[in-house]
């Protein structure tokens, strides 16, 4: 598939014509590992190049924007074989981290263009696309539903996190694209499928946004994931001052004006959670910690409304008391639901909210464990009029759960009032297994889980901010309002739906809501066009700060209280010195200095730095001396580099060849490693005599003897680099080619 142009985003005919079901098949058939692996073993260098690279490569060419969602698809269906195929667990784990694997890799073909990136991510892909007509049918027999059961799309953000690839999305490509859409850099709408309210007249392809080009009252701006955050902070604290002053002024008569306002901003938050559950998904929303305390919170409130209603219509005070007891215990969830607002990035909460989870289910295990034992001593307890009278199914429930958490004195001094002989043998077992087995089985549980959380706490939060900020990305119109006025806008607009056309609709929509969030909108826009990171107000008042700050005297700044409240102008001079452009004005080295070994350069390189080195000048040779008659003729016949002797004063160079004897007959490896460019060491002028004195040292040296010898000793290694060659020439697909033999040995 050809993308379009790099800096266009993908067109939606494009999107629609890309083929995801053929991608799905292929890739559950080629990642059919065999073997146990870990992470570790996956990601080792040897599996690297010989199982996930050729599979890697395979993919991208076919350049499909779909194939990072497959692989997370084939990850899903891997991951419900763990429970069905217990003897082959560890496999399809295997299996399962191989697909995450791919994917990530995978993804790197995409992120030379952040606008491609962020569609291979967001676009909502329907995995039965290009599916030929008789597999849709046989999917439509199995899962026994209809055309709209087909058509539930999703992106490769929502696929990664219902499936768990924490890996997948702390990645780095990942992150930079879930920053982008939690800042609203990047701007992209859904189209709302599975919404209470959907308004999909102009869907909007994906771009950067730019606030000077965007109009100021942009009701888009309203779904940023970051603006999201901070009005969902300012409802939830209303709805808790509500609900304080409702429990304060409550009236079991009826109804005053503090319970009315609570139970609005109640409802709003019911209608504001359902819709948030609807358009993701019970798993995606499920997977923050934090919505099942909202879930909890609902469950309580709407516990509340209904024993309400009933007490007012029937005027039975007992049950007004008991909504609002119940109401009460909804303070349990709100108070620290609120704080966690502010530290829910800590490992302390991110531990906590591990444990909790860890902890429920471990108790509802204990308590199916246990419900045989409460209908036993039920029974016993029934047989037994003295004993019946006393233990009752609550009272017995109510006793063992006492037992459970550490008062074992009651097991065995009530166990004879169930039955003599049975009741302490139960009893007795009760007790042990509850406080000595299962509540340590429990502790090193929740040990173990709040150990792996802290030793993957980056990763865990990088987890929790993506579900956070693909859940702060909704299609529905309702997301544009903030309670109590999405009730409101429910009220008006889906009757409205039935008749309007969807141009109308949305102009309706887009009216209301600029006419209910007016204040918010004009504070967006002043905050983007002038306060925000980048912007020139912003700068300018930095500056000026900075220019008072350094405008003040030297004794107020190293006051110890100002410079902790400010800072310390150090800091200012380390980030100030690296902030200078020296434009090449300060070189430490010359040029020659900067040279690198030949050895270690390619030819292109050593062509490179032949054609940047200057030119070399003209040799100007003194008239040797007669002493020196015979260390010259030795320094024309050595094989040493060409020495330029530089000095302020004198400039000489000495020039020595360069070649060896008999270069031509040098090895195929000897010129390819051999030095092409010449090695020219400056070195001072002090120096000069004492070289000079060396080379009259080694005048008397047997130089004819010493050129023979070498002159052996490069043949014969230039017949064994032949040789070698030739041997390995099937290895290299290369031509026979015929060994320059010198003398045979």
């Amino acid at each position: 598939m050809d993308l379009e142009s790099p800096l266009l985003a993908p067109s939606p005919e494009l999107l629609a014509s890309v083929k995801v079901f053929p991608l799905i098949p292929a890739l559950k058939h080629d990642v059919n590992v065999y073997s146990a692996l870990n992470w570790d073993q996956l990601t080792a260098s040897d599996i690297n190049f010989a199982i996930v690279k050729p599979i890697v490569v395979k993919y991208a060419r076919l350049r499909n924007m779909s194939v990072v969602y497959a692989c997370l698809v084939v990850r899903s269906y891997y991951l419900g074989q763990l429970d069905l195929d217990l003897a082959n667990a560890a496999v399809m784990q295997t299996r399962a981290m191989l697909c995450e694997i791919l994917a990530m890799k995978l993804l790197t073909h995409f992120a030379s263009n952040d606008i491609h990136l962020v569609a291979v991510l967001t676009t909502c892909w329907n995995p039965l696309a290009g599916a030929p007509f008789n597999v849709i049918d046989e999917v439509k027999t199995a899962i026994g539903g209809s055309d709209d059961d087909l058509n539930s799309p999703q992106s490769a953000l929502e696929m990664a996190i219902s499936t768990k690839a924490k890996s997948f999305l702390s990645s780095p490509l990942c992150q930079r694209v879930v920053n982008q859409i939690y800042s609203g850099s990047v701007v992209f709408s859904l189209a709302a499928t599975r919404s209470v309210l959907a308004d999909n007249y102009k869907p909007r392809s994906i771009t950067l946004y730019n606030p000077r080009h965007a109009p100021f009252l942009d009701h888009y701006r309203l779904r940023v994931p970051k603006y999201g955050a901070i009005l969902e902070f300012l409802n939830f604290a209303l709805l808790l001052i509500t609900f304080v002053l409702c429990l304060f002024n409550r009236d079991v008569n009826r109804l005053n004006t503090w319970e009315v306002v609570f139970i609005i901003f109640a409802a709003a938050f019911t209608l504001d959670e359902y819709t948030a559950s609807n358009e993701h998904g019970w798993i995606i929303y499920i997977a923050n910690m934090w919505n099942v305390f909202d879930f909890a919170f609902i469950i309580i409130f709407l516990g509340y409304l209904v024993l309400r209603m009933q007490g007012i219509s029937n005027g039975n005070v007992a049950l007004s008391n008991m909504a609002f007891d119940i109401l009460a215990c909804g303070a349990c969830i709100l108070f620290p639901r609120l704080a966690f607002f502010v530290v829910s990035n800590n490992v302390v909460i991110l531990s906590l909210r591990a444990m909790i989870a860890q902890f429920v289910f471990f108790i509802g295990i204990a308590a199916i464990c246990f419900s045989g034992l409460l209908f036993t001593l039920w029974t016993l307890a029934k047989d037994d009029e003295t004993a019946h009278e006393r233990w009752s199914l609550k009272s017995i429930a109510w006793l063992m759960v006492q037992i459970w958490f550490g008062n074992t004195y009651l097991s065995f001094a009530q166990a004879s009032s169930f039955h003599p002989i049975f009741g302490p043998i139960l009893m007795t077992g009760f007790a042990a297994l509850s406080n000595t087995l299962l509540l340590t089985i429990m502790i090193s549980t929740l040990s173990n889980t709040a150990a792996l959380i802290n030793a993957n706490a980056a990763q865990e939060y990088l987890f929790q901010f993506a579900i956070k900020t693909i859940q702060g990305v909704k299609s529905d119109a309702l997301f544009s309002y903030q309670p109590p006025f999405n009730v409101l806008a429910l009220i008006l607009l889906k009757p409205a739906s039935w008749f309007l056309t969807p141009r109308a609709l949305h102009s309706f929509n887009v009216f209301l809501i600029k006419l209910t969030n007016l204040p918010t909108l004009v504070i967006i826009g002043i905050y983007e066009r002038y306060f925000a990171a980048g912007q020139i107000l912003r700068e300018t008042s930095k500056d000026a700060a900075h220019s008072l700050f350094n405008s003040l005297p030297r004794q107020i700044k190293n006051i110890p209280l100002f410079e902790a409240l400010v800072g310390s102008s150090t800091n200012g001079l380390y980030d100030a010195i690296f902030d200078v452009d020296l434009n090449g004005e300060s070189e430490l080295f010359n040029d020659s200095d900067e040279e690198q070994a030949p050895g270690l350069l390619s030819r292109s390189s050593r062509e490179d730095s032949r054609s940047r080195r200057s030119p070399t000048p003209k040799v100007r040779r003194q008239s040797p001396s007669p002493g020196r008659a015979s260390a010259s003729g030795i320094r024309q016949r050595m094989t040493s580099p060409r020495l330029r002797v530089s000095s302020a004063l004198s400039p000489v160079e000495i020039p020595f060849s360069a070649e060896y004897p008999n270069s031509n007959a040098a090895s195929p490896l000897t010129r390819l490693f051999t030095n092409r460019t010449p090695l020219e060491t400056q070195v001072p002028e002090a120096n000069l005599k004492k070289i000079e004195n060396l080379l009259d040292e080694v005048r008397d040296l047997p130089v004819q003897r010493l050129k023979d010898e070498m002159k052996e000793l490069q043949e014969r290694q230039a017949r064994i680099e032949n040789l070698l060659l030739v041997l390995t020439r099937g290895m290299r697909n290369d031509t026979p080619m015929t060994p320059r033999w010198g003398t045979t040995s």
